[in-house]
């Protein structure tokens, strides 16, 4: 079974390889380009913003101690606003704070509080969805997100209601364990 989260961030801290690198910005790639669309960044500033919060994520997760009980996504998010500002500042013209620092704008808290959740949840099924035979993954699919009855979904895949079942448990159970610590 693939590493859960936890795991990844345990292994870029200590050994990380190339897969675990990709896993990781497979993730978070699509989060933070869109948290760069919602401050109005140009696709190239974004991509360098990406860019640029990668390099600084390379030199801060070896000293990264991953812990349950705080929130990664406030770090990970403290790290996107500082890159951010560091480019902003850099690009002068932009209007300064009272102590001289670049004002976040407002939806970027709303962001971090209901998208951050969307996009990595989905990222993450779009990750995972080549783990599990198409038969399973649509199985779990009609009845937890298309709301369609299980017997329905059986019937249309030519499987027993059982299995229909069995495939929803063990696709949200990997969800879980994919998303554990991630999205509290």
């Amino acid at each position: 079974m693939p590493e859960t989260p936890a795991s990844l961030l345990e292994q870029l801290r200590r050994s990380p390889t190339p897969d675990h690198w990709n896993r990781f910005v497979e993730l978070y790639a699509p989060v933070i380009h869109h948290w760069a669309v919602h401050t109005r960044l140009q696709d190239a500033d974004a991509a360098d913003l990406i860019q640029e919060v990668f390099r600084v994520l390379l030199q801060k997760l070896p000293q990264f101690e991953y812990n349950p009980a705080l929130r990664f996504r406030a770090w990970l998010k403290q790290v996107v606003v500082n890159v951010w500002r560091a480019q902003t500042r850099r690009r002068r013209g932009v209007p300064l704070d009272s102590a001289g620092e670049v004002a976040v704008a407002d939806p970027a808290e709303e962001f971090w509080e209901t998208e951050y959740k969307r996009s990595v949840a989905r990222r993450a099924l779009q990750i995972m969805q080549r783990d599990f035979e198409p038969a399973t993954w649509q199985a779990c699919w009609a009845v937890v997100v298309e709301g369609r009855p299980a017997a329905e979904a059986a019937a249309e895949l030519r499987l027993k209601v059982g299995a229909v079942y069995a495939a929803r448990f063990r696709v949200l159970t990997r969800l879980r364990q994919e998303l554990d610590g991630l999205l509290d």
